[in-house]
């Protein structure tokens, strides 16, 4: 793929153009405002807002993700919906020193308080920091949500924390070629090119080169969230666990260790990668009739 940036406008200059519009797979949300909130531990967090009414629902994003990208999963989710940058993403804060999965729990957990919420969903990093959470206070919400949860009790594999250093490295050097190069496999191979995949890129690439990414997040490529995924027994709340086979940065076999620990978790595995592109429709109703239930 030709990582020219910025990129053709239509993704495939060969053709006229027809619609600004993504002709298919992912397209990217405009964010609204957002805020910042302080919290009991000290670390500034922006948060978006949205929705309201009963259920109070909790969105934590992936690693070097953030909101746009998580809110899709609450597009169809009843009540009022809150989505944070975790700590070293957005404009929340970064404070120095190395991060553990703990101290997301804490940015989670501060939101979740401070908001009301009474159900969560985790995405990959947001999954790890939620699985600690309720590792730490098992009674904390009423339902759960894991989606691609990345690594459980046991560190990154060697392919996945090579993918990871090589984006944070990228968002270092605030070289924006490097970092389409690192986000580029996150779209399915077959959509890469497509108008879609480029509006993806241009988004993805701008917000990690205006906000850059905090020091921190380096050092949880060697961090388990939790060490005896056991004490997960004591989770007894309802839970959905959805993992992806093929995906490198998010083996399925960690969606089904975590499954395995918490006792009334529903696993939903998907055959292929790109579940956001290749399985948009589904997943959003899936998400939305577990938390809507």
């Amino acid at each position: 793929m030709d990582f020219r940036w910025p990129p053709p406008p239509d993704g495939r200059p060969e053709q006229p153009p027809v619609s600004r519009g993504p002709r298919s797979g992912r397209p990217t949300m405009p964010t609204p405002p957002t805020e910042l909130v302080a919290t009991p531990h000290g670390v500034e967090l922006e948060v978006l807002d949205s929705g309201s009414g009963a259920p109070v629902t909790v969105f934590a994003h992936g690693l070097g993700q953030g909101i746009t990208e998580t809110r899709p999963l609450g597009s169809g989710v009843i009540g009022r919906k809150i989505f944070p940058h975790l700590r070293g993403h957005g404009r929340s804060g970064a404070p120095g020193g190395t991060w553990t999965y703990a101290d997301l729990a804490r940015d989670l957990r501060a939101v979740a308080d401070l908001t009301g919420a009474t159900r969560a969903l985790g995405i990959s990093l947001g999954a790890a920091a939620l699985a600690r959470l309720v590792a730490d206070n098992p009674t904390r919400f009423e339902r759960l949500v894991f989606f691609l949860p990345a690594v459980l009790d046991k560190p990154r594999p060697a392919a996945s924390r090579a993918r990871l250093e090589a984006l944070l490295a990228a968002v270092e050097e605030q070289d924006p070629s490097a970092i389409a190069e690192a986000v580029t496999p996150e779209i399915p191979a077959p959509m890469r090119g497509s108008s879609a995949s480029w509006a993806y890129l241009r988004q993805r690439v701008d917000h990690l080169m205006h906000f850059g990414l905090g020091a921190g997040l380096a050092s949880l490529p060697d961090e388990v969230p939790v060490p005896d995924p056991a004490v997960l027994s004591a989770v007894t709340v309802p839970a959905l666990v959805i993992g992806a086979r093929g995906d490198d940065l998010h083996p399925h076999e960690v969606a089904r260790a975590l499954a395995d620990a918490l006792p009334q978790a529903e696993l939903h595995i998907y055959d292929r990668p790109g579940v956001l592109w290749t399985e948009r429709a589904d997943l959003r109703e899936r998400v939305a009739s577990f938390l809507n239930a």
